[in-house]
């Protein structure tokens, strides 16, 4: 069992059932991810979804991590950035069986995504049938203006160095 918790500071915290404190995460890609409101995870809990205040969808795999938590190697790894809606998502569900993903949004819409690939497949209310088997028609919300964003995993975090830069007067240069 373990317990996930998501946070105001972007961060992700996964937790043993004791309490004990086992990863922390923060979103990777360029995506500005802001203070994460929804989170919810597949059966298996192998795939972890997060929505943003911003309205940004992260997907996660957990797989190796949840095998062995404490082999350092077997990390979460960021798979999977998209922009879902132009405000604050306040639920989303992974529908394994058709394998799309539902975020609903404070402005009222509900919309249907594809799992693995962030592709919009259209929202709940529309005049037209979903085409779930058709991901290769790129099309986006009205109020949406960016493709979704893969993760490669050779991608590295970028790690905050201090760099010290004295204030002097150097009368040669």
């Amino acid at each position: 069992p373990l317990l996930v918790s998501a946070h105001e500071s972007s961060c992700i915290r996964l937790w043993s059932i004791q309490g004990n404190l086992m990863k922390e995460l923060l979103p990777f890609s360029g995506h500005p991810s802001g203070p994460l409101t929804a989170l919810c995870t597949d059966t298996f809990t192998k795939i972890l979804l997060t929505g943003s205040k911003e309205g940004y969808i992260f997907r996660w795999n957990m797989a190796s991590f949840l095998e062995d938590p404490r082999n350092r190697k077997n990390e979460i790894k960021e798979q999977l950035c998209w922009r879902a809606h132009a405000a604050e998502v306040v639920d989303l569900f992974i529908g394994e069986e058709k394998n799309v993903v539902v975020t609903a949004s404070i402005d009222g819409s509900v919309r249907l995504w594809h799992a693995r690939t962030g592709y919009y497949f259209g929202y709940f209310g529309q005049a037209r049938k979903f085409e779930l088997t058709d991901t290769s028609r790129l099309i986006l919300p009205s109020d949406v203006n960016d493709f979704s964003a893969i993760i490669k995993e050779e991608s590295k975090r970028m790690e905050k160095k201090k760099v010290i830069y004295p204030l002097m007067l150097d009368r040669d240069k």
